[in-house]
């Protein structure tokens, strides 16, 4: 769909690529009047390239300049807006098929409500299917903290007959706990608070190779939501060199109690980075930037384009392979499981209806089909047909690079302004850094698939002043029942508070797993623990007036 987008700066100055600073620009009122108006350049927080003026229900879906003023973009970012929005099915040609034979989710909006970040679900059973619930399994062998490797690493609740699903979903429960901290959840003026976090728990009677008698060993679980995806691109456009400076800045201070994550950066070097050598890449190696637990490089091979790939299980052109686990076991129990035998022929019969894949069809010398081999090979196989078309996957990375985000609000309001000045005074700008400045942006893909004339269909935004407050790097809280590892990047904080109003969601849900209701929550959620890189932040927050208190938050909910 098409929508209404407002940018409070003149074309002529996006493409002289001019510095965000203040400037005289013209912007749209409510009352639709035009009105000369000076804005602070922390107003425009995707820069002047990048932020969308409008602030309604479908903020976090408008397009960038960029894409706004090209007519072959917008045509671009419309059709993946498509991809977005709209479910897959199992259908084996036409329109979005190509789901399964296992996935995550039937569209990308089912996770990611109004293209923000997931929402929280009430306690009870885990249900996939409901919109808004961009809930992850994360399930981790606590001894390494690694995955498992007998579960995808994003795991699969959902199957097309005749295969079952990795995990019955129906077992899965959700529980909320209370929590009281050590200040007992009340201010020193009497002020209170509540504290929640979630529990997750997947008994092995829930887990497909368990039932069929594979080890599954022990395992615990944890949840992480997804985030919005606005802008992204504009977070890809810093250079790994500024990033770089960035770790090594922390480091030298050596302010943080937690350090840094050693095995990412230590002694001024990156130790471990991002790279691609099975879906066409050379082995590039790019810094970590993005996901909770820094699992990816430059946007290009990304979260996006990674989830468009195994939520669904449809392939395309550089993965024509199936999503699964690791270390095998999916295929080799499905391929021993009678009623997946049975159905087999009857699902590969419409998969592959002109045997273009003889090893799918391979038969006994009787004249029966293998179907234990068959299946096996199907499974395993490295060279599925593409069901997801190469332009499909550039129009999918246009909209996702070309997305804006909503510029901040209440930036003349005194109470708003007056929580900035706080935000910074308690040193919370060190962990949630306030602008970064991008450089040429580059487009770089480590898996080799936006390249020539494919990377220049991209949107780019060079030298932008943009206002995302993170340092894009890991710091830990020591909260109860944590993330994996307690390592978390720091999440960007721009168009946060409009969440609720973008998704319909019935709290703010911040925080990697949504336990936070409140903006307040979140806040204290960083100092439940003495061990905290933000805990002695937090104590002076507690300390100031409530109306300090409300100002930060304010500000916060502004950004």
């Amino acid at each position: 769909m098409r929508k209404t987008f407002i940018y409070a700066a003149i074309f002529a100055a996006i493409f002289s690529l001019a510095s965000c600073q203040d400037d005289e620009v013209k912007t749209e009122n409510q009352g639709g009047n035009d009105e000369d108006t000076e804005l602070p350049d922390w107003y425009y927080t995707g820069g002047k390239m990048g932020t969308t003026s409008v602030t309604t229900q479908t903020a976090f879906e408008q397009p960038t300049l960029v894409v706004d003023e090209s007519v072959t973009m917008t045509s671009a970012f419309n059709r993946g807006e498509q991809l977005f929005e709209k479910p897959f099915n199992s259908n084996n040609s036409g329109t979005r098929h190509g789901l399964g034979p296992v996935y995550i989710r039937t569209s990308c909006q089912h996770c990611h409500p109004g293209y923000g970040h997931g929402q929280s679900q009430p306690t009870g059973s885990f249900r996939t299917n409901d919109i808004g619930n961009g809930y992850l399994l994360v399930v981790y062998d606590p001894s390494t903290n690694a995955y498992v490797s007998w579960l995808a690493g994003m795991p699969q609740t959902k199957a097309v007959a005749p295969f079952k699903s990795p995990l019955d979903e129906t077992q899965i429960q959700l529980t909320w706990h209370e929590y009281t901290d050590s200040w007992g959840n009340k201010f020193p003026d009497g002020e209170t608070y509540q504290l929640r976090y979630p529990e997750v728990s997947i008994p092995k009677s829930a887990i497909y190779v368990a039932n069929k008698g594979y080890d599954v060993g022990t395992y615990e679980v944890r949840l992480e939501s997804t985030i919005g995806i606005y802008g992204t691109g504009l977070l890809d456009a810093i250079t790994d060199e500024d990033l770089k400076a960035q770790y090594a800045q922390e480091e030298k201070d050596g302010y943080l109690k937690n350090g840094l994550n050693e095995t990412i950066f230590k002694n001024g070097e990156w130790v471990k980075q991002y790279s691609n050598t099975t879906q066409g890449g050379d082995g590039t190696l790019y810094p970590l930037r993005y996901t909770y637990a820094l699992s990816r490089g430059p946007l290009q091979d990304a979260a996006g384009a990674n989830a468009f790939w195994n939520i669904t299980n449809a392939t395309r052109s550089d993965r024509r392979f199936h999503y699964l686990d690791a270390a095998g076991t999916y295929a080799k129990y499905s391929s021993e499981d009678p009623d997946v035998q049975a159905g087999f022929r009857a699902y590969i019969e419409q998969a592959d209806p002109e045997k273009n894949h003889p090893d799918w069809h391979i038969q006994n010398e009787d004249g029966t089909y293998d179907e234990q081999q068959n299946i096996f090979n199907y499974l395993t196989s490295k060279e599925l047909d593409v069901e997801v078309s190469d332009q499909d996957y550039i129009d999918l990375m246009v909209w996702h690079r070309g997305l804006a985000v909503p510029a901040a609000r209440n930036v003349d309001d005194e109470e708003v302004l007056h929580g900035k000045e706080l935000f910074e005074q308690l040193n919370c700008t060190y962990c949630h850094k306030p602008s970064w400045t991008t450089g040429d942006d580059e487009i770089r893909d480590p898996a080799r698939f936006f390249t020539g004339d494919k990377a220049n269909q991209l949107p780019r935004y060079p030298h932008q002043k943009i206002w995302p407050y993170t340092d894009m790097i890991q710091h830990k809280l020591h909260m109860q029942n944590d993330i994996r590892t307690g390592w978390c990047r720091t999440t960007p904080l721009w168009g946060r508070g409009l969440h609720q109003r973008c998704t319909g969601a019935e709290y703010a849900d911040r925080l990697h797993d949504c336990r936070a209701r409140t903006t307040l929550e979140a806040i204290m959620w960083h100092g439940t623990s003495t061990e905290s890189d933000a805990y002695e932040q937090i104590e002076a927050f507690r300390n100031l007036s409530k109306e300090d208190r409300d100002a930060i938050v304010k500000f916060i909910d502004s950004i």
